[in-house]
């Protein structure tokens, strides 16, 4: 698909600087890495095919992330009844700063704080950034994040690279 005035250079730059960051984010935020691959894969399809309107979002990265995520869960909700899964067998081979434990605390969070969590930290978004993001209100994005924080603290005890 072309696009008049975007040069298909412009979005495999943003492509290759952002998809590990982003599919690191899709893990974080839930999806066994399997998921996030698919997930984050049709996510950037749909980033080219919109690549006018994404590439002016505050943060293209975060909207390939939220796009992802709805991805996976518009695909379980039409499969919830089809198929059955053991959380005790899901495992993600793949790591966050090398801490699976992270990612296994992060999958305890509620979803909202996950992803505040992820695009705070994982994809590096200001507060403002996260809130539009998310539809939500900056303050609601403080609180979230603040539990959040309190809960992976408790859950993984208080290490020296957690952030404050």
């Amino acid at each position: 698909m072309r696009h008049p005035g975007v040069s298909s250079v412009e979005f495999a730059e943003f492509y290759a600087a952002s998809k590990d960051r982003c599919l690191r984010a899709a893990v974080a935020s839930g999806m066994r890495s399997e998921e996030a691959e698919d997930a984050v894969a049709e996510a950037f399809a749909r980033a080219w095919a919109s690549w006018p309107k994404v590439r002016k979002a505050e943060s293209p990265a975060a909207w390939v992330v939220r796009t992802a995520v709805n991805t996976n869960i518009s695909w379980w909700r039409k499969r919830r009844h089809e198929t059955t899964t053991d959380a005790t067998t899901e495992q993600s081979a793949t790591e966050i700063d090398g801490s699976t434990e992270l990612v296994d605390a992060m999958r305890l969070l509620p979803p909202r704080q996950r992803e505040v969590v992820v695009l705070r930290y994982l994809l590096d978004l200001d507060t403002a950034t996260t809130a539009q993001s998310l539809g939500i209100a900056p303050g609601t994005v403080a609180a979230h994040l603040h539990h959040a924080i309190a809960a992976l603290r408790e859950q993984l005890g208080q290490h020296e690279g957690m952030p404050s």
